[in-house]
């Protein structure tokens, strides 16, 4: 009951994750919002964040002040917490398919808290499997107008009506300052490119680059350290790549922001570390040395001014962007960020019960093809006999199917080609997730 004078009670957010892109997306995303009482489920599964990972993507945010926001929390225990926390909002920030396994969990309370999701960074072109598994949200947060027409054109193609929400990138808020700095920062990046002979031409590049001025810095920024595991599966990294690199030539397992901060301009092929750097002014090159293509992740590059070959890299002939491109693609006006408005709209319909559950129906192919669903992401952390059962049996079907479809790919008209796919993924993941050793 609320009283003459007295302020409402603050709204319950809860984000749960597991791997380091989102984990540092939710946080950010999460943390912009005032007047809120936060926190943070870590869920373990083979692709949770280390000790160090956490670290890097909550600095900067409140979790990080407040080690009691953050738990980490074994698959079986979720329910049970969530139905003691109640809060009045889940974010799930995982892939694909960690999002509709929490989401079956969510199912089970007997208070629905109203379910965000989104994506971590730029996500053009849109893809059919990124919205598929979202469908059971209230609500999609993407980060570009050009991303919310761009799903809501897909949700219209494959009759998927999920509300899709505008948020700022929240850790690429323009800054008023830049004091500059002399590195040549290096996002790399796991799947892209990701042929070896791609990733070696990218390392020869940083190489010459370092020997052009052996007096700069240039700087691998990398996800994680060996040993750790990322939101997708690496091969061919770049401390192989790079072994007899030349003295000036490092590597960083620091959070981008620090990087950026003694940054004199940022090299990526399709990185979301490019929009944070140019919400720190600094300069950016979008390597375009293998063309501009779906499987590389960077037309949304096209007509940004950014894209630049080796020569330019081994220069540092960094750009700024278009700015008619940077208004639709990420640097809109924060005014326009409206997802948390919508948000507290959705918690107040639930409240009134005029906010219908979208509840995930069963597997069409029944308990063992559920029971793969959760192998698929909890990998050895499922101990279940059935979840053991499926991996064995199910996995390669399931493969071989993906295989059979990616030959056959999708009719894609040239008028959705530039912004979303109905097509498969482009990236070519294995069916299975990697096991922590």
């Amino acid at each position: 009951m609320t009283y003459p004078g007295s302020r409402p009670p603050r709204l319950r957010v809860v984000a749960i994750g597991d791997a380091d892109s989102f984990v540092k997306w939710a946080a950010h995303l999460v943390d912009r919002v005032d007047d809120i009482s936060q926190h943070l489920l870590l869920v373990q599964t083979p692709l949770v964040v280390s000790d160090a990972q956490k670290d890097a993507a909550l600095a900067g945010t409140r979790f990080a002040d407040d080690p009691r926001s953050v738990t980490r929390i074994a698959f079986a225990d979720v329910v049970d917490w969530l139905a003691r926390d109640v809060p009045d909002v889940v974010v799930l920030a995982g892939r694909a398919p960690f999002v509709r396994l929490m989401s079956r969990q969510i199912d089970r309370l007997s208070r629905r808290p109203v379910v965000v999701s989104g994506l971590p960074g730029m996500s053009i072109p849109a893809l059919r499997g990124a919205l598929e598994y979202r469908r059971h949200c209230d609500l999609m947060v993407v980060h570009s107008r050009r991303e919310v027409a761009a799903y809501a054109r897909l949700g219209r193609a494959i009759g998927v009506t999920v509300p899709v929400a505008l948020a700022t990138l929240p850790f690429a808020q323009r800054t008023s300052e830049r004091t500059g700095g002399t590195d040549l920062v290096f996002a790399a990046q796991a799947l892209v490119p990701a042929a070896r002979d791609d990733r070696r031409r990218i390392a020869e590049i940083l190489r010459l680059a370092a020997v052009a001025d052996p007096a700069r810095r240039v700087v691998v920024k990398l996800r994680s350290r060996p040993g750790e595991v990322e939101a997708h599966q690496e091969r061919d990294g770049y401390t192989e790549l790079l072994e007899n690199a030349p003295d000036n030539l490092v590597f960083s397992f620091a959070p981008m922001a620090e990087a950026l901060a003694t940054a004199e301009g940022l090299v990526t092929v399709s990185s979301t570390a490019a929009i944070e750097a140019m919400g720190a002014g600094v300069p950016v090159i979008a390597l375009d040395e293998f063309g501009v293509r779906p499987e590389l992740l960077n037309g949304v590059f096209a007509d940004s001014g950014l894209l630049g070959g080796a020569d330019d890299v081994v220069a540092r002939r960094f750009r700024h962007p278009n700015p008619r491109w940077a208004t639709t693609n990420y640097f809109h006006d924060p005014r326009d960020s409206r997802w948390w408005e919508q948000t507290q709209r959705l918690v107040a319909q639930r409240r009134r019960g005029m906010l219908p559950a979208r509840a995930v129906p069963r597997a069409r192919g029944g308990a063992l093809h559920e029971a793969w669903h959760r192998h698929n992401v909890l990998g050895s952390e499922d101990r279940s006999i059935s979840g053991r059962m499926a991996g064995v049996v199910v996995t390669p079907v399931i493969a071989l199917l993906a295989s059979v479809k990616r030959r056959r790919g999708a009719v894609v008209t040239d008028a959705m080609a530039e912004d979303f796919s109905l097509a498969p993924s482009p990236l070519r993941e294995p069916v299975a997730q990697p096991v922590r050793p």
